[in-house]
């Protein structure tokens, strides 16, 4: 059950002010009374829901009195001041992951084989969009068919996001297709590559009948291989996420032979 102190009143700061909300207009000593609010804190109390701007004081009687704000306005006000601290905590986090970047140093580039994978549909495509989200100077994606036990539209959505992300960043994305795929895909999906990402002087298309694989080649030096299942060649198995400088350097040369001969991809 929602209770005042969710956002953010004490048990004290609660009780006084639904107290006053019955009583209407009242000293401090009648509202300690009410509310059971021992006579010493009530005061502290008061000065709480004041700095919330959740009561009113009369100053010129004597004693003084309170009344509370209309609980509409006081539950507005309560959610706004939260909603400023989540967005305070919200920068303060933004900062301390921009110090924590210039902080944290990346590993020197790789000098021997290193090599991870993630087995099943959520596994794999979470460690290729990790891996597109690292890129920093160019992404090449080659693919032959996609997957069936994945949602094919929010896989794309998803990856497609990635790759935005990398463009707006500067990074070079090549995509090498089968000229076939884009028949076994939805429309929604050759619309999305299309739509958000062929405006960007970086990204280039082009598609190949020599494509029979999957992969993405990461800056030259690390490569993601879809690896398909053994029963189904057409279901996707895992990924292996490899680096390998000398592997990724014929990979990287055998792809561009083929890059120099597809052909560019137009429109949908």
């Amino acid at each position: 059950m929602a209770t005042l102190r969710d956002l953010g009143l004490s048990e004290y700061e609660a009780r006084a002010y639904r107290s006053l909300l019955k009583t209407g207009p009242t000293t401090a000593k009648e509202l300690s009374r009410a509310s059971d609010v021992p006579m010493g804190r009530i005061y502290d109390v008061l000065n709480g829901l004041e700095t919330y701007n959740l009561v009113r004081s009369q100053t010129a009687s004597r004693p003084k009195k309170y009344v509370a704000v209309e609980s509409d306005a006081a539950l507005d006000r309560l959610l706004a001041d939260k909603k400023r601290e989540l967005d305070e905590k919200a920068e303060q986090y933004e900062e301390i992951v921009g110090e924590l970047s210039d902080q944290l140093e990346t590993a020197g580039p790789v000098e021997e084989p290193f090599w991870t994978a993630a087995v099943g549909p959520e596994e794999t495509l979470d460690l290729l969009l990790e891996r597109l989200s690292i890129a920093d100077s160019r992404i090449v994606v080659v693919g032959s068919s996609p997957a069936r036990q994945v949602d094919i539209v929010e896989a794309t959505e998803r990856i497609v996001d990635e790759l935005v992300a990398a463009l707006e960043r500067g990074v070079d994305v090549s995509l090498l297709v089968r000229p076939d795929l884009f028949e076994s895909l939805p429309e929604a999906v050759n619309r999305e590559y299309y739509d958000r990402l062929d405006h960007y002087d970086s990204y280039q298309a082009r598609a190949s009948p020599s494509i029979d694989t999957t992969f993405e080649l990461i800056d030259g030096t690390e490569l993601c291989i879809e690896v398909p299942h053994p029963m189904n060649s057409e279901e996707t198995f895992g990924v292996i996420d490899l680096k390998d400088p000398e592997f990724t350097a014929d990979i990287a040369t055998a792809f561009e032979q083929q890059w120099e001969r597809a052909t560019p991809i137009g429109p949908p």
